[in-house]
C-alpha cells in the first residue's frame, strides 16, 4: 500500500496488490473527535464504549470516563475544552464548534509554528452559500473559546475557520 496526494482532495491511499474480504487495510488514530451532545453520558470520552454507569470529570461535569486510565489518557485533548465547557455553562456548544474547538486546540499545542503559516486554501464547493450560518458558528466559536484563547482571529485567517466548519459539517454528515 502506498500513499499519494490527490489534487483538491487530499491524501489518498493505494493498494498495491490483491487483499482478502474483511482484511484491515489501514488504521490510524482521528487527529481529533467528540462525542455527540446526544451520546454525551452514554459513552467514555477516550475510548468510546458504551457503558451503563461513567464517572464524570469532576470539573465541567460533562466529560465521561471509564475509569482513571481513559481521563488520564484523554486529559490533553480535554483540559482546554473542559474550561470553555464550564466558562459558558448552563449553555453548551454545537458538535462542530466543540470539534473545531478540540482541532484548534491540537494545533496550536502540537503545531504552533505552522499557525504563523496557514494560510486561506479552497478546496472545493462554494463557501459563499454557507457563510452566514458559518459566521455563526464561528461568533460561538469565540464565545466558547474565550476563556482559552482571546483572540482566535490570531490564530488562523478568519476563512480557515470557516473552512474546518464546512469540512466538520460535511464529514458529519457522511
Amino acid at each position: 500500500m502506498e500513499k499519494f496526494a490527490s489534487p483538491g482532495k487530499g491524501n489518498g491511499l493505494r493498494l498495491l496488490k490483491a487483499v482478502k474480504p474483511g482484511q484491515l487495510l489501514y488504521r490510524a488514530a482521528p487527529f481529533a473527535y467528540i462525542v455527540s451532545k446526544k451520546r454525551l453520558g452514554g459513552v467514555c470520552e477516550c475510548c468510546l464504549r458504551s457503558k451503563e454507569r461513567l464517572p464524570r470529570c469532576s470539573q465541567c461535569k460533562i466529560a465521561r470516563y471509564c475509569g482513571a486510565h481513559c481521563q488520564k489518557e484523554a486529559w490533553l485533548d480535554h483540559k482546554r475544552e473542559c474550561k470553555c465547557i464550564k466558562d459558558i455553562d448552563p449553555n453548551f456548544p454545537p458538535d462542530s464548534v466543540r470539534l473545531v474547538g478540540r482541532i484548534i486546540f491540537k494545533v496550536v499545542t502540537f503545531y504552533p509554528s505552522e499557525v504563523s503559516k496557514m494560510r486561506t486554501q479552497v478546496v472545493g464547493g462554494n463557501i459563499e452559500d454557507m457563510k452566514e450560518g458559518l459566521r455563526h458558528l464561528a461568533k460561538t466559536l469565540q464565545l466558547y473559546l474565550k476563556v482559552e484563547i482571546q483572540d482566535v482571529s490570531q490564530l488562523l485567517p478568519a476563512l480557515d475557520i470557516f473552512q474546518i466548519f464546512a469540512k466538520v459539517s460535511v464529514k458529519r454528515d457522511v
